[in-house]
């Protein structure tokens, strides 16, 4: 684990003293939430799937559902996705439910996003460095776009975030979530509901370098043309 006071200590602290805040300030909403999820989609408010969290170690990730019942077995989720299921997900609402997750202490508010339990054996040496910490809900990676940044930059962001758990950097990628957020980038990939599956390890090109390094300035700029790196 990263050293350091708040990698040990503060960064659980602060974790679950904002998602039970939020938790108690958000339940008017998210029973609003849950209420049109019921009328729109029909009975399960919730989806749940199991993750990999911190170690590779399993966990049930919660989150509003989105997407209708398939009408046949291996109907496309983009095809499952409601209008109502994409302005869900355009403001992240779908992902409220996480803060149980948060004050559970499986997940973070930052951190790399969970991804499936069969994504572990596709990870490289270098990619599996995100599971030294607990998933999270902000992170380098959707602070740079979301689910419109590649896998090969969004796993090597991952993997310097673990690297360098701080307090100044969990801010920085907090509000650059919230700024992409907010501005409705990055919703999905293009002609997917969310992103693409990752790709076993030898169907990749070995994954880019990101355009900087979350503690130095210039990070967030644009990659130049012909570089891997986050948008």
């Amino acid at each position: 684990m990263p050293e350091g006071f708040y990698a040990r200590h503060g960064k659980r602290w602060v974790d679950a003293a904002v998602a039970g805040l939020l938790l108690v300030l958000l339940s008017p909403l998210l029973v609003v939430v849950a209420v049109a999820v019921r009328a729109a989609l029909g009975p399960g408010v919730l989806f749940r799937q199991v993750r990999a969290g911190r170690g590779g170690l399993p966990f049930t990730l919660l989150k509003f559902r989105s997407m209708r019942a398939p009408r046949y077995t291996g109907e496309a989720d983009a095809a499952r996705l409601t209008r109502f299921g994409r302005a869900l997900r355009a403001c992240a609402l779908d992902e409220a439910p996480q803060l149980l997750n948060v004050l559970r202490g499986e997940m973070s508010l930052v951190g790399p996003r969970p991804l499936p339990m069969d994504y572990l054996p596709r990870y490289t040496p270098r990619q599996a460095e995100r599971l030294r910490v607990r998933p999270g809900l902000a992170g380098l990676a959707q602070a740079r776009g979301r689910n419109a940044v590649p896998w090969p930059a969004r796993l090597e962001w991952d993997a310097r975030y673990a690297g360098s758990v701080t307090a100044r950097v969990d801010l920085m990628a907090a509000l650059g979530t919230l700024r992409v957020l907010l501005s409705g980038r990055g919703v999905n990939a293009p002609g997917h509901a969310t992103m693409p599956e990752l790709p076993p390890r030898d169907l990749r090109r070995p994954p880019g370098r990101p355009s900087g390094h979350p503690d130095r300035p210039g990070a967030n700029r644009p990659a130049r043309r012909g570089r891997v790196g986050p948008a």
